[in-house]
C-alpha cells in the first residue's frame, strides 16, 4: 500500500517531493532493492507551498490520523517540523531536510484506494 501512495504522490502536481526507498527516484533505491524483499509502510514528502499548506492537508486528512506515533495498523499522518522534531532549532531541522513541508505517513491496513481517495481530497483542500 505505502508504495502504491508513494507512485501517486510522486505524480501529484501538488507535491514537491517523495522519499520512499521503494521508488525508482530514490537516491538509494538500488541498495534498498537489493537488502529488502519489500519496503516498508513509512514514508515521507514534501508538499509545494508552505508550513500554512502542510497543515491544511494534515487537518484535511480523514482516514489518516495526526498523531506522532509511527507504526501501528492504522494510517497515521505527522509533520515532523511541527511535532517529533519542534525542539530542534530551525537551522539544524533544516540542514537536516525536515524542512516545514515535510510530512511524514505511517501507511496502516485500511483499503489502499481509500487513503489514496483521502490524500487527494485534502491534497485539493490545502491550497
Amino acid at each position: 500500500s505505502a508504495l502504491r501512495i508513494a507512485h501517486y504522490l510522486e505524480q501529484h502536481p501538488r507535491v514537491q517531493s517523495v522519499l520512499y526507498p521503494g521508488l525508482p527516484s530514490h537516491p538509494q533505491h538500488a541498495l534498498a532493492k537489493a537488502q529488502m524483499d519489500g519496503f516498508s509502510g513509512m514514508l515521507s514528502f514534501y508538499v509545494k507551498g508552505d508550513l500554512a499548506n502542510a497543515a491544511a492537508l494534515m487537518q484535511s486528512t480523514q482516514l489518516f490520523s495526526l498523531a506522532e506515533s509511527l507504526g501501528g495498523v492504522e494510517s497515521l499522518i505527522e509533520h515532523p517540523a511541527l511535532m517529533t522534531h519542534a525542539s530542534l532549532p530551525t537551522d539544524v531541522r533544516k540542514s537536516l531536510g525536515i524542512e516545514d513541508t515535510l510530512i511524514r505517513l505511517s501507511v496502516g491496513i485500511e483499503d489502499v484506494e481509500d487513503l489514496i481517495e483521502d490524500l487527494d481530497q485534502a491534497l485539493a483542500l490545502s491550497y
